[in-house]
């Protein structure tokens, strides 16, 4: 056993985590991505939403420090609304980083998805409930 690693992080989950590398995307999708048609790497934590799994995985790696939004979520789409508790959610995890989120366009975040390291598939049923991470550099 592992310490300060938290339960709901899977072992392939945590291998693809050390694999990724300064700059690397990854995609915290929710139950209704396309995940396995826009990346090979999918890695699936349905017992979790999205935020939870953000706060998990933050926990063990840092923000991209080098751009200014090294966090993306789906922007609704035009008539659409998104759950406002989704992005607030996101906020409380990311604390001090939370002014650091960008919102893109549905397809721009798909032709992300598909250029990111892997895509986490969460159990996140609310809709727009897909955000983006950049990794950054761990300082000691």
């Amino acid at each position: 056993m592992l310490r300060g690693i938290p339960p709901v992080i899977s072992p392939e989950l945590l291998k693809i985590l050390a694999e990724m590398g300064h700059g690397d995307e990854l995609v915290l999708s929710d139950a209704h991505f396309p995940a396995y048609s826009v990346n090979s790497r999918v890695v699936r934590a349905d017992a979790l939403s999205s935020p939870e799994m953000l706060g998990a995985i933050l926990k063990l790696m840092e923000l991209d420090q080098y751009v200014e939004k090294p966090v993306v979520m789906m922007a609704p789409v035009t008539g659409d609304a998104a759950d406002p508790e989704i992005a607030a959610e996101c906020r409380a995890v990311l604390g001090k980083d939370a002014d650091r989120i960008d919102y893109v366009e549905r397809f721009a975040f798909y032709e992300r998805a598909k250029r990111s390291y892997a895509v986490v598939v969460t159990g996140e049923r609310r809709k727009y409930g897909n955000i983006l991470i950049k990794k950054g550099v761990t300082l000691p």
